[in-house]
């Protein structure tokens, strides 16, 4: 596995076959302006993972590009260039936008910060595309959003060969108990806690739903929201999220 924030060393050749005859599946993770004229987009393509291209011209008000270059819609995209930064070629939906609204959608935002936080560029992680249209059709159902969260959190961890194994104490064959409690360490994996209050605690009733994939109760969606919040924090560092503010400015529960 590549490591968390810098490419794989042979990406920049592979990405070179993002041509205009070759369309790639794609969705926009976030978009700037980068002149007058033109955007900067954060991609993530199913074959050559997350990279920068410009959109130039797409913020003319005639751009046929400019109305499907949002997050959230599938799109088929082509490119050309070498090196780091790409130009957009070709760009057109490849379905319909998933609808995310309230919650759902700065639920979306949070998924695509992760990416983009993540994710080194042009390091492919075919997988991982499948997961992230599969997180942001159960955000757009709307119909429970913490569990589908966790499920790609812990997903994404273990595409990037941070693996967590939820269901067995330690590295053993020990199944986890539903009634104790269990603290995690990269090193050792779940052992028991000594208390319901040593830092870090979760029950093994929570670990069970996660491995499981299975929908959260509200105790146990808060325990697997600090759970998590826990495992990602090494890797993304101090620098806030965005999206958590943004959950923040709405007075709901940051993911």
């Amino acid at each position: 596995m590549a490591s968390i924030g810098h490419a794989a060393p042979h990406a920049a050749a592979g990405a070179e076959r993002g041509h205009p005859d070759r369309l790639q599946r794609c969705f926009l993770l976030h978009r700037r302006d980068y002149s007058d004229t033109s955007l900067l987009l954060e991609v993530f393509s199913a074959d050559h993972g997350r990279l920068p291209i410009i959109a130039r011209g797409a913020k003319r008000g005639r751009s046929p590009t400019a109305s499907v270059l949002q997050p959230f819609i599938p799109l088929l995209m082509s490119w050309r260039g070498r090196g780091e930064v790409f130009t957009l070629a070709r760009a057109e939906a490849a379905g319909r936008p998933l609808a995310l609204r309230g919650d759902a959608l700065y639920c979306g935002f949070y998924v695509n910060e992760l990416l983009i936080r993540l994710l080194g560029r042009q390091d492919p992680h075919e997988a991982l595309f499948v997961y992230y249209q599969i997180v942001l059709e159960a955000l757009a159902a709307g119909d429970e959003l913490e569990s589908p969260l966790r499920q790609f959190e812990l997903r994404l961890l273990g595409e990037l060969g941070y693996e967590v194994v939820l269901d067995r104490a330690g590295n053993s064959d020990i199944l986890i108990d539903r009634d104790a409690y269990y603290v995690y360490s990269p090193e050792s994996g779940l052992t028991v806690a000594l208390s319901a209050t040593t830092p870090g605690a979760i029950r093994g009733e929570t670990l069970r739903l996660l491995a499981g994939a299975a929908p959260l109760p509200a105790a146990n969606a808060r325990e697997a929201r600090t759970f998590m919040r826990r495992l990602l924090a090494p890797h993304l560092g101090e620098r806030p999220l965005k999206s958590r503010a943004l959950f923040a400015a709405r007075r709901t529960r940051p993911p």
